[in-house]
């Protein structure tokens, strides 16, 4: 198994109570390339310090098997030309394109799968899985851009979240889950480029508004948030913001199977309106009861 270390977020919106109307967002620029100056926060420490950490707890068992996904189908059957095999990793989390994920190793099958992705490709499947619904047969690609292998042979990663695949069939299932998988592409959407870009913009717009009440509300005063999209076109910036909702892993796996960019725009735009109303709410109250 292996857990996700520490990684402290650049800026928690919501460290107070979440609203019941939508869940608690979080601008974790510091998962992506180039991270906006105005959201800087120290960076996570080198992977040869995170030994010194203090032992995570370790989490409910998560159920995975070939049985644990839907609609899985026996490998062999019939399949896109796009298909490949790809070894799985279940995580407690939702990993998007172009998001950086820190890892630490332990479990003596996936320490086996390292060794075998250290001599081939470095990439693995992260699928999200919990010990209730199981095993998401929608994930991201993981490919390991620094490891560090340790003494008793546990490895510390830094993974780059790369294309999106659904599974198709499982072709073993031990040590460690193997694959049949198929490549996901958001497909062209019924909005012109222009609409999407309109699109992207608004959600930009709210992200915006909603770290400048979080910053207000946690005694930081109303600083604004630069450019947020750095350039990015609206569909990686769609990941973008969803992977900046953590907290609300189902939610997460819900906008990241969307083929669709405006889709998933128009999801998360209702979110982060949601968000956006109870800071409004919230901020009014404290400038009412300024000491609650």
């Amino acid at each position: 198994m292996a857990f996700p270390l520490h990684c402290p977020p650049l800026s928690p919106l919501l460290k107070t109570s979440s609203p019941p109307a939508s869940f608690a967002i979080t601008t974790a620029v510091s998962s992506y390339p180039n991270p906006s100056p105005s959201l800087s926060s120290p960076a996570p420490p080198p992977l040869g310090l995170s030994r010194h950490r203090r032992r995570r707890r370790k989490p409910d068992a998560i159920r995975c098997s070939a049985s644990s996904f839907p609609e899985n189908r026996r490998a062999g059957s019939a399949s896109s030309s796009d298909a490949a095999e790809l070894p799985l990793f279940p995580l407690p989390l939702v990993l998007f394109p172009g998001a950086i994920l820190p890892l630490q190793i332990f479990e003596f099958r996936y320490r086996m799968m390292m060794h075998t992705l250290l001599q081939t490709d470095l990439r693995f499947g992260v699928v999200y899985a919990d010990s209730a619904s199981g095993t998401a047969g929608v994930g991201c690609v993981g490919e390991v851009v620094k490891h560090e292998r340790l003494a008793d042979d546990r490895f510390f990663l830094i993974c780059k979240g790369q294309e999106r695949f659904r599974v198709t069939g499982i072709v073993r299932a031990k040590p460690y889950l193997v694959a049949q998988v198929d490549w996901l592409e958001d497909r062209p959407s019924s909005d012109g480029g222009d609409d999407l870009e309109s699109l992207a913009g608004e959600v930009e717009a709210h992200m915006k508004d909603v770290i400048r009440l979080s910053n207000r509300l946690n005694g930081k005063g109303e600083k604004e948030a630069q450019d947020l999209r750095k350039n990015q076109f609206p569909t990686p910036f769609s990941f973008f913001v969803g992977s900046t909702f953590e907290g609300a892993p189902r939610e997460q796996q819900a906008l990241l199977e969307l083929e669709d960019t405006a889709a998933r725009l128009r999801k998360e735009k209702e979110t982060l309106r949601n968000t956006l109303n109870y800071l409004t709410a919230a901020s009014a109250v404290k400038d009412v009861f300024p000491s609650s």
